[in-house]
Order: structure tokens, then sequence, then C-alpha cells
């Protein structure tokens, strides 16, 4: 999987599913996805936060870009604030938002790989997390190949995948060198946010600013469907 900052609750459900999880750090970076940004609510709508990077090439891995001198993780922080200091479990999940914005690390993947790791810490998480340049598997491969390059590489007998993956992957294809395909597909999961209509799939800090931890633990274990 690529890094994401602070992703949905569906990333670390598939995250706690698994025995070891690899994040991809030397793949291309890619503007449009959600390596260095997501969504809070904000008045009752989804708004997106990001960490600004330092101008480079489109070419470069994700290991390979910076944060921009611009970063202030104080700003970044008082976003977080402005948003939820009303919400049920505001003191508690801002501990954890601090604890990653305010990490030294200006590499994009490291610090992003750090927001992955010290959710996963807070939430009780305790998979094995690699990087994918650190796995003997050929980084020149591309999509399926590499995929089962990587499954190989870490003697994994079964590849568990977003929903997305369903139509980019053939059970086939797998089953043929011996591993099991499945997707792991999150249940819907409603819960108040305010007074305000209900806005899905937002970051964890959503989710972890209006439930209870050990709700959301149960969530994580239990609140999705393996197909």
């Amino acid at each position: 999987m690529q890094p994401y900052f602070f992703p949905y609750v569906g990333y670390f459900q598939l995250i706690s599913a698994v025995d070891v999880f690899i994040i991809y750090d030397n793949v291309q970076y890619t503007k449009k996805g959600w390596i260095n940004r997501n969504r809070l609510l904000r008045s009752g709508e989804a708004a997106v936060f990001s960490l600004p990077l330092k101008s480079a090439s489109d070419f470069l891995d994700i290991r390979d870009r910076e944060l921009s001198e611009a970063f202030d993780p104080v700003r970044l922080s008082r976003q977080f604030d402005g948003a939820y200091r009303r919400a049920p479990h505001f003191a508690e999940t801002m501990g954890l938002v601090d604890r990653v914005l305010f990490c030294p690390e200006r590499n994009l993947f490291t610090f992003v790989e750090w927001s992955i790791r010290a959710t996963c810490d807070y939430l009780g998480i305790t998979t094995t997390i690699v990087r994918s340049s650190a796995v003997a598997a050929d980084p020149n491969l591309r999509r399926e190949q590499r995929v089962l390059a990587l499954c190989r590489a870490v003697d994994a007998k079964t590849y568990i995948n977003p929903p997305g993956g369903v139509d980019l992957y053939e059970p086939a294809d797998f089953a043929a060198r011996g591993v099991e395909l499945r997707f792991l597909r999150p249940r819907p999961f409603t819960y108040r946010q305010f007074n305000d209509a209900f806005v899905p799939w937002l970051s964890i800090v959503d989710v972890l600013m209006f439930n209870r931890l050990s709700d959301v633990r149960d969530r994580i274990l239990s609140g999705y469907d393996l197909i």
C-alpha cells in the first residue's frame, strides 16, 4: 500500500487484518493521491488538510520528496483545534495529532510513515510494518507483478487488498503462484458529528474525535468483511 497521511479507518482495518503490512516508499509520488493530504470536518463539510512539499521533479519516488520549509505544524494543529474543539474526545485525540505533527522529520515518506505508526500504536495495532525498499523484490516490476514479487519475498500465502483492487487483480493469477487473493471491504460506519449531517470516510482523526477509543478498536477489528 502507498503511505497516506492520517488515512481513513479502513486503512487501519487493513493493517490490523494482516501479519505483515508493506508500505511503498520506492514508488513514484502522485499529486492526486492521498499521500500528503486528507480530509477533516469543518462546519459540517469535508475540508482538505495537507502537508506542503518542496518543488521537485514529478518523477521522484515518495521517499525522495521533502516537506516544504513553509510547513508550519502549529498552523496545521490549529486547523484541527478549530475543527474539533467541541468534539467529545478532543483532548486525547489532539495528543495523538500533535505527537505526529511536531515530529522533526522533513522527509515526506518518513513523516507520513510516522503518522501511520503513531496511530497504530495509539490504536493498539501491533502488525509488523515494512518499507517496500527493505523487501527483496524487483522495484521495476509494476502492479500485479510487483505485488506478487513482494508476496513471494515475504512468503505470503494470502494477499489482502482494499476493495478498489477488485478491478485490478485476478484471483486466478495469484492462485497460480500459491497466493490467495482477498479484499477487505469496510462496513458503513455512521456516528454523530456534532449536530450536522454525517460526512463519511474522513481521516481517522475524525473517527477518534467522536468515538471512544475502545469502540474504534472494536470497529477496526470487526467492522469489515473479507471477500
